[in-house]
C-alpha cells in the first residue's frame, strides 16, 4: 500500500484543519491554490502544522476521523507533540470515572 499522511492546518483565521491524502506536499498546494471548494478555501492561507505518516491511506483515514473529533485544546497538544497534556485531556473527567468516585 501506499505510504499516507494524516495533517492538521491551521487557517488564517486560526482555526484548524484535519485532512489525510498520500501526497502531503501536493495536497498542501492544492489547499492553498483553492483546487476545491472547501472549508479551507475562504481562510486561506493555510500552514502545515502538524503531519504523521502511516503505512496505508487506512490508518491514515482512522487517524483523520479520531484527530477531527477533538477539541482545539488537544489538537494543539499533538500540535507541540505535548503527550502528557495530550493525555490529560483525554482522560475521562465526569462523575462516572473511576478515579472521580470517592
Amino acid at each position: 500500500m501506499k505510504q499516507s499522511w494524516v495533517y492538521i492546518l491551521k487557517c488564517s483565521d486560526g482555526s484548524y484543519y484535519t485532512g489525510c491524502t498520500t501526497n502531503l506536499e501536493q495536497r498542501i498546494q492544492e489547499h492553498n491554490f483553492k483546487k476545491y471548494d472547501s472549508y479551507t478555501s475562504t481562510r486561506l492561507p493555510v500552514e502545515l502544522v502538524y503531519s504523521q505518516q502511516f503505512a496505508n491511506i487506512n490508518e491514515a483515514i482512522a487517524a483523520e476521523r479520531r484527530i477531527k473529533d477533538w477539541n482545539r485544546s488537544k489538537k494543539e497538544a499533538l500540535i507541540k507533540g505535548d503527550f502528557d497534556l495530550l493525555h490529560n485531556l483525554a482522560e475521562c473527567k465526569n462523575e462516572t470515572n473511576y478515579k472521580n468516585k470517592k
